[in-house]
Formats: structure tokens, C-alpha cells, sequence
């Protein structure tokens, strides 16, 4: 239960540190740790006219976090977002991205744009 429990704010730290990163980068921070019946999402920012839903992941090696985030987790963030865009009518106009923040130790957080693509998934 320990290390459920040190993964858990580990997961909560590397939040707090992609919230600060994509402010840094401009974005507004709208929610953090977004929850719903069908899925979650870590943070959804936006920027102008583009809303971003970001999923953050914390690896010991990059590459480990950008592969994490598979088939199956991309559909439950999707279905999230299609959740929130659903309580959210204001936000019918702007573009839509799926982007991740992958950090590891011993290295500068990444931003990934784009991380992956909803298609055919709304």
C-alpha cells in the first residue's frame, strides 16, 4: 500500500510540474484531474482558440512514458473529453488536441503536442 501510495504523489508532483511548464508556455490551466464515469483527464488548458486535454506521465526513461500511454488510454482520454466538450458548450468553437507532458528523472520535462489523434473515437 506504500508504494501505491508514493506513486500516487509522484503522479501528483509531475501534475503540478506540467501545469507549471504549460503555463509557462502560455496556457491557461481550465481543470486538473478531470474524473467522469468514462475516463479522466490529467489537465485541459487552452490557448487562444485550441483546448488541449494533456495526459502527464512520469517514467524512469522518456521513451517509457511516451510508450505508456497505449490504445486503450487514449480511448478512455477521448471519451473523457468528449464528456467534458458535453458539460462545457462553450467550448464548441475552439480546435481540439490531445497533447502529454512526459517527465523522467534527470530530465526537462517534454511537451508533446499532438501526443495522438481521436480519430473515428468521438
Amino acid at each position: 500500500m506504500e508504494s501505491r501510495l508514493r506513486a500516487w504523489r509522484r503522479g501528483r508532483r509531475a501534475e503540478a510540474l506540467a501545469a507549471l511548464l504549460l503555463r509557462f508556455k502560455g496556457y491557461r490551466v481550465l481543470v486538473r484531474d478531470y474524473r467522469c464515469a468514462v475516463g479522466e483527464i490529467d489537465i485541459i488548458v487552452r490557448r487562444g482558440g485550441l483546448i488541449a486535454f494533456v495526459e502527464v506521465k512520469w517514467r524512469r526513461r522518456l521513451a517509457d512514458a511516451v510508450e505508456s500511454i497505449g490504445p486503450r488510454q487514449q480511448r478512455r482520454i477521448v471519451r473523457a473529453a468528449g464528456h467534458y466538450l458535453a458539460g462545457n458548450p462553450s467550448c464548441a468553437n475552439h480546435s481540439l488536441r490531445f497533447d502529454a507532458v512526459v517527465m523522467a528523472p534527470g530530465r526537462l520535462p517534454r511537451h508533446l503536442t499532438d501526443a495522438f489523434q481521436a480519430d473515428g473515437m468521438f
